[in-house]
């Protein structure tokens, strides 16, 4: 009857899994699709696309019929009414769902560890620290005496930024403690934050403080050297502060320390490189080469004299070691001698014999001996008043820049023949190299005293010699101290002080401001704008001492200043530590415009251009080839 109702009715719907016709109710319940029923009819025997396997749909004749075709098999229906899948298939399906749990609980678990692992990295193990604005200033209590203003940039405390080294003498009281040679203290100030990490005391004022490896590797420690102004040398642990080892002073009985020590190569072959003091006698004009251990302070040898009259300020001693390897020390008093290392240790040791590394000689040096074969070369003698050497364009070579007081000289390294002679008066400081022109030649910037009260800045094209830049300006301050750092690009920025400059009218060359002179200001120079200072600090201070380092991490450099303050009778001067990021003053810096430019930058296109700059390092100074 049921049968015989719904072929009457006709109604829509799909079919009957097992009758192969449309039912309305499974069509109201079922949630698959027609195209997902007929694969599913197909798997289990059904009809094809709506008919039997032959092509016809079936046609029961009885109702036995009918009640058998609507039996239900497990197999086939489900409780439901639909088809089930095989059990095979079951199986698969709960294969598959365990391997699945099993992908997704091992990716929750490697995800938590990796978090976890993330997590104790960023708490537990420290972050290098970030030297970001790095400006500080240190007071350092009253400063006793001393003309002297050694400063030196070492990293001591492995933190990889360089700390602050600098001797002052100490005064108790308003007065200085040790009578004539008064003591002094040995400080190291924290790069980070200018935080005393140690301090030492020294018998007398010291005159350089210089800080290198002795030894070479990269596990050799930081070695600093500190040479005093009468007898004293000795060798500090930069990390502890604790001294390694001092030169007994009977070996200077018959003179003082002239000069700062000097370094030289590893001459009693015990792994340490050496060194050298030049030593001046109280009563009579000789001068005294001492050859020092590196390792223990000891002489290496007794002292080699040369009987030579000072007349001026002396210059040097200084190791030179040319491109086949020959080692000489310049030295003079007004001018320049050379002395092959060979020749001192020979004396020294009292044998004929040297090592093979110093048996090595210059011929174009060896030819400037005098005729009667004496150890001394002559290098240069004409009024010379400081002596520098610079790094050689396209090699590892030095030349010898000469200051005298008729002007500047660039001698070649290799030959000792003049490269350029620039003819000036008045200069008295030392030259700053540094990179200015497109010629990836060490330029120079000069400081001139130019009238009272003021002073005349250029920068020497190191190629030719001429002049490429050039500005005066006011300047009460006697032999401030200039300096330059080098950035990613291969150029240079430039450092000096001054007095203050107002803002330019836009018709205008630049104005003097009306600052009192005890106020100066520093300066910088970048050779792609070179009408524009930047005014980057200010101090009232008299500036004795300036060094730039770099931050390679951050790739910033750091200008460190040492400044007294004003001293009045009875009161000894301040002294005063001072630290400042270059990248940060960069963009905090007020801009000075020297003349107007075409086109005229805009500070918009200037900051831009400065927040770019990154430091790098660069050696300006070499010993040798």
């Amino acid at each position: 009857m049921a049968t015989v109702l719904s072929r009457a009715l006709k109604l829509p719907g799909k079919k009957s899994p097992d009758l192969g016709e449309y039912d309305p109710l499974t069509q109201a319940d079922s949630d698959e699709s027609e195209d997902d029923l007929v694969l599913n009819l197909q798997k289990n025997g059904g009809v094809k696309n709506g008919k039997s396997p032959l092509g016809e749909a079936p046609e029961p004749d009885s109702d036995a019929e009918v009640a058998e075709a609507a039996k239900p098999h497990l197999s086939e229906v489900t409780t439901e009414g639909y088809p089930s899948e095989p059990l095979g298939g079951l199986e698969q399906k709960a294969a598959s769902s365990l391997v699945s749990y099993v992908r997704t609980s091992v990716f929750l678990l490697t995800l938590g560890i990796s978090m976890i692992l993330v997590l104790l990295c960023a708490f537990l193990i420290p972050c290098p620290p970030r030297d970001l604005h790095s400006t500080w200033s240190r007071h350092l209590g009253s400063q006793g005496g001393g003309d002297l203003s050694p400063l030196e940039l070492a990293d001591v405390n492995g933190d990889g930024l360089r700390d602050v080294l600098l001797s002052f003498v100490m005064s108790r009281n308003g007065s200085a403690v040790g009578g004539s040679r008064p003591a002094a203290n040995l400080v190291c100030l924290s790069g980070m934050n200018g935080s005393t990490l140690w301090s030492s005391l020294l018998p007398e004022e010291a005159r350089d403080i210089t800080c290198l490896e002795l030894m070479p590797g990269s596990l050799a420690e930081t070695i600093c050297l500190v040479t005093g102004t009468h007898k004293m040398l000795s060798a500090f642990n930069a990390t502890s502060g604790k001294a390694i080892w001092t030169l007994n002073p009977n070996y200077l009985s018959n003179g003082t320390l002239a000069a700062p020590v000097v370094v030289l190569p590893d001459l009693d072959e015990d792994g340490v490189r050496d060194l050298v003091v030049l030593a001046i006698g109280e009563l009579q004009p000789d001068l005294c080469f001492l050859l020092v251990s590196g390792r223990t302070g000891s002489p290496v040898g007794r002292p080699v004299k040369y009987n030579i009259v000072g007349v001026r300020n002396l210059i040097g001693p200084q190791v030179y070691i040319t491109t086949n390897g020959a080692v000489y020390i310049l030295f003079g008093f007004g001018n320049i001698q050379a002395v092959a290392l060979r020749d001192i240790f020979v004396q020294a040791q009292n044998r004929d014999s040297s090592p093979p590394s110093l048996q090595i000689e210059e011929p174009e040096w060896e030819k400037r001996r005098s005729i009667n074969l004496s150890e001394l070369i002559d290098v240069y003698s004409d009024g010379v008043e400081l002596l520098q050497m610079v790094k050689a364009p396209d090699s590892n070579c030095s030349n010898l820049l000469i200051t005298t007081r008729q002007g500047l000289v660039l001698l070649r390294g290799q030959n000792l023949t003049p490269y350029w002679t620039l003819r000036l008066q008045g200069l008295r400081s030392p030259p700053t190299p540094g990179y200015f022109t497109d010629d990836q030649t060490l330029d120079f910037l000069l400081q001139i005293q130019d009238g009272v009260g003021m002073k005349k800045m250029m920068v020497v094209d190191g190629d030719s010699g001429s002049v490429v830049w050039s500005y005066r300006a006011p300047c009460h301050m006697k032999e401030t101290p200039a300096t330059s750092a080098v950035t990613s690009d291969r150029k240079s920025v430039f450092l000096f002080w001054a007095e203050g400059l107002s803002a330019a009218s836009p018709n205008s060359d630049i104005i003097l401001g009306t600052e009192p002179p005890s106020l100066h200001h520093l300066y910088l120079l970048h050779p792609a704008f070179p009408s524009i200072l930047l005014d980057l600090a200010n101090t009232t201070g008299t500036v004795t001492a300036s060094e730039v380092g770099i931050n390679d991490l951050w790739k910033d450099a750091f200008y460190v200043t040492r400044t007294t303050g004003p001293s009045s009778e009875g009161h000894p001067a301040a002294l005063v530590v001072s630290k400042l990021s270059l990248r940060w003053a960069l963009m905090e810096g007020q801009m000075a415009q020297l003349q107007e430019s075409t086109p005229k930058i805009g500070r918009g296109e200037l900051r831009r251009f400065l927040s770019r700059i990154k430091f790098v390092e660069a050696p300006y100074e070499v010993r040798g080839c």
